[in-house]
């Protein structure tokens, strides 16, 4: 079972909004945060559930 969040994919625009820092900082920085991608066809995709994830585990 996932914690919080939904299965719904977010682009890196929409992952920098709701985390207030740039689209290029989600570029470069999503595997040290550890974060998986989902490719779609080139584009980067970010399941809400691991932003969620993420966030409770270095910010909780």
């Amino acid at each position: 079972m996932s914690r919080g969040g939904s299965n719904r994919l977010l682009t890196p625009e929409e992952v920098a909004a709701w985390l207030k820092v740039s689209e290029i900082t989600v570029k470069n920085k999503y595997r040290t945060w550890g974060l998986r991608p989902q490719k779609v066809g080139r584009l980067l995709r970010f399941r809400e559930r691991d932003i969620v994830a993420y966030l409770d585990d270095n910010y909780g």
